[in-house]
């Protein structure tokens, strides 16, 4: 009997040799910052399932975090991994096993850090079974000196220890969680690599400057502002500034207001009324400049 849901006409295909379209599946791998892509098989694999798929670092247990087609962009060019089955009484007991540890080495280490004083904020602990190695993420604002912290622990957990400094944005990305729109966020599902974002780009799409409404759980600014900000470059091309001076079918007046989606300029005209009309319909009015007033130059005393 065949679990596998439907395959959509759009679906796209994963490079096997068969060529036959399949789902593309996202799972949240334990110890890994995002999700990985995986083809699923035959396998019937609702979100939320566990799942061991094999990775870089062998077999590990992950979590199903997408099987949306709509949730890629593009064709993937190459072979993806796949899922090797789900996850039996046995693999689920060893997660649990390693996360109760991570969640001990995450306690230890923030004890540890209180009795050191260091300048540091501890996100989260990874251990590693097949290395019996534990990696602390962690905050900073500079360098910190962990040598200390680092014996301390290795005494303590019995395992190697590793101190990995990671920005905030890099600690929303393994934290995960919802962004403003609902959806989970970009940086822990199909952002590779994060990308410079300005307040320039807020502004080319006419966005109110508020942090609250701009800005990441991370703090930063949010990476999605860069999606549109090519496309909003080329609409406001055409468009006049506010406060400039504009001639409309009713006369002379100023911009007051411009709305880049729609096109449409609105102007307060010289008998104070207010009118809104297509960006076709207005154009600039050049200042002349011998109507400039010229600045009266200064008296010399003798």
């Amino acid at each position: 009997m065949n679990l596998s849901p439907p395959i959509p006409g759009n679906a796209p295909k994963c490079a096997q040799a068969d060529n036959n379209p399949r789902f593309i599946i996202g799972v949240r791998v334990q110890g890994e910052d995002q999700t990985e892509f995986f083809d699923p098989g035959n396998l019937h694999l609702p979100v939320g399932t566990l799942a061991l798929v094999k990775t870089r670092q062998g077999e590990k247990i992950g979590s199903i975090a997408s099987n949306k087609i709509v949730n890629f962009r593009k064709d993937l060019p190459k072979p993806l991994p796949k899922v090797l089955r789900v996850a039996g009484p046995r693999d689920i007991e060893e997660r649990n096993r390693v996360e109760e540890l991570e969640s001990k080495s995450l306690a230890l280490c923030m004890e540890k850090i209180a009795k050191l004083k260091l300048p540091m904020n501890l996100s989260r602990a990874v251990y590693f079974p097949d290395t019996r190695k534990t990696v602390f993420y962690f905050t900073a604002e500079g360098r910190v000196d962990f040598r200390e912290l680092v014996r301390e622990l290795a005494q303590n957990l019995k395992t190697k220890i590793e101190m990995r400094q990671v920005g905030v944005r890099d600690e929303a990305r393994a934290i995960t969680g919802y962004g403003v729109c609902g959806e989970s966020f970009c940086c822990s599902t199909f952002l590779k690599e994060f990308t410079p974002v300005t307040i320039r780009m807020a502004k080319d799409q006419g966005l109110a400057l508020n942090p609250s409404k701009i800005s990441g759980v991370c703090g930063r600014l949010m990476c999605c502002l860069q999606y549109e900000h090519d496309g909003y470059k080329e609409l406001v091309k055409g468009l006049p500034k506010i406060n400039a001076r504009v001639e409309t079918p009713e006369g002379p007046g100023k911009v007051v207001k411009i709305d880049i989606l729609t096109q449409k300029v609105t102007a307060r005209l010289d008998d104070e009324s207010i009118a809104t009309y297509d960006a076709g319909q207005v154009s600039k009015i050049q200042a002349d400049p011998r109507r400039e007033k010229q600045k009266p130059k200064p008296s010399q005393e003798e």
